[in-house]
């Protein structure tokens, strides 16, 4: 299978950022310059998202088989485990590395899978929606290089679109229209739950938005309940993307996070 398009940049501890439905890499942009001070980040597109192909015909893209992607992308630039941070269905995945013991920490940001039926619902249709317009919408980068534009466009991922970079917002605009594998990602994920999250060691924090229209905030409390020591913190005023809403504050909740709950490495153990 051939290798992620990636972004890899930075020294130091290994860091990975999994982007959700619809998203690339590239949505980790404004965090990267903060983040490559401390960690060696590693940023995949995702299998159908970005410029990464679609898996081959016949494996469905389940949160299972993009973890995998990821886990052969973790395998290649050698990094045995990382620090994980995940938006939506990223935090998602990096919660199912996580149970397959390939995490010292995870950063949830709005992870997908607690949902309930409505909820769902709702969050597919929301989903949905924005595909639609990004794929039909006439004029895209006037529109979106318009703050008012911007908003109406990018208003139900992000908490403050008027902070968007407009070339990066066009960008991602277009990479979400032309996603061969966004409507597949979405049959095989959205209304499916996590497996093992009871059973987890690592620790975890979990980072979710206040305005975050796609994945209604009470949701944060569920994977509270079930996943053993897991932090959560509510961020006022950021959406379910909240990687340009406010870059500074989820840079140092990830590298805080990792520095204070990472398990000590066996080698250097006290004897």
């Amino acid at each position: 299978m051939a290798p992620l398009d990636s972004h890899r940049g930075g020294s130091g501890e290994p860091l990975v950022l999994i982007h959700g439905i619809g998203h690339t890499w590239r949505g980790w942009k404004p965090m990267l310059p903060l983040l490559e001070r401390s960690f060696d980040v590693l940023a995949p597109d995702l299998p159908g998202f970005g410029h990464a192909a679609a898996l081959p015909e016949g494996i469905a893209p389940t949160a299972e088989a993009l973890a995998d992607a990821v886990e052969r992308e973790m395998d290649a630039a050698g990094f045995d485990f990382a620090h994980l941070a995940g938006n939506s269905l990223g935090g998602w995945i990096a919660l199912e590395l996580a149970r397959r013991g390939r995490a010292r920490t995870v950063t949830a940001l709005s992870p997908l899978g607690l949902a309930l039926p409505r909820e769902s619902s709702w969050g597919r249709a929301v989903l949905l929606g924005m595909r639609w317009l990004a794929r039909n919408a006439p004029a895209p980068e006037a529109l979106l290089t318009n703050p008012v534009g911007r908003t109406v466009f990018a208003g139900p991922a992000l908490g403050k679109p008027w902070r968007a970079d407009p070339k990066d917002v066009v960008e991602q605009s277009q990479l979400f229209a032309d996603a061969p594998g966004f409507l597949a990602t979405l049959d095989a994920t959205f209304d499916r739950q996590p497996r093992g999250l009871r059973e987890l060691g690592t620790p975890v924090l979990l980072l979710w938005g206040t305005k975050d229209l796609i994945l209604l905030p009470r949701q944060g409390r569920r994977f509270e309940r079930l996943i053993p020591g897991a932090e959560l913190r509510y961020l006022k005023g950021l959406g379910h993307t909240p990687m340009s809403d406010d870059p500074e504050a989820l840079a140092a909740a990830i590298s805080e996070f990792a520095i204070r709950r990472s398990p000590v490495p066996p080698a250097a153990a006290p004897v």
